[in-house]
């Protein structure tokens, strides 16, 4: 196995096993029984069930929706496994990883609870930032990564005539 896709599958597993884990602990002190815990004056935990993606949007409470969401996620995830494959080892292949465990960390949520769980509420001056998780956080940053990396790193290439 290539050093840029170990480095890429470990990225992966070390985010979801975060997400994993701080999904757990907060469904167990703010989710049960439902509360919100006021940490700075910018900064709570506060259950949310994300049944849509990014931010709320797609939101339906259909049945079938989180396997819909759920197959997208993993397709392109798997399409991300393939390009990290023929990554070179460093910012790419982290940024791919990233993307990729904080996908499938989501993923498990809707297959398991119909829902996203999310809990890291942001805030200022009566304006909240929607709440989100480490799988969110995560992805988040993997792409921001993968359009430096391809703005800034890639080489461009070559065309022939």
């Amino acid at each position: 196995m290539r050093l840029s896709m170990k480095q890429g599958l470990l990225a992966a597993g070390g985010v979801f096993v975060a997400d994993q884990i701080t999904k757990l602990w907060m469904l167990d002190l703010v989710f049960d029984p439902p509360r919100i815990l006021t940490l700075t004056p910018f900064f709570n935990l506060t259950p949310v069930w994300n049944r849509g993606v990014s931010f709320g949007l797609l939101s339906s409470h259909q049945d079938w929706m989180p396997y819909i969401l759920s197959a997208v996620a993993l397709a392109i995830s798997i399409g991300m496994l393939v390009w990290l494959r023929r990554a070179t080892p460093g910012l790419l292949a982290l940024a791919l990883g990233l993307v990729i465990g904080g996908a499938i960390g989501n993923v498990i949520d809707r297959l398991r609870y119909g829902a996203v769980v999310d809990f890291l509420d942001f805030h200022i001056s009566g304006y909240h930032w929607p709440a989100f998780n480490i799988a969110d956080a995560a992805i988040c940053v993997g792409v921001l990564l993968i359009l430096w990396y391809e703005l800034f790193q890639a080489k461009p290439a070559r065309q022939t005539s």
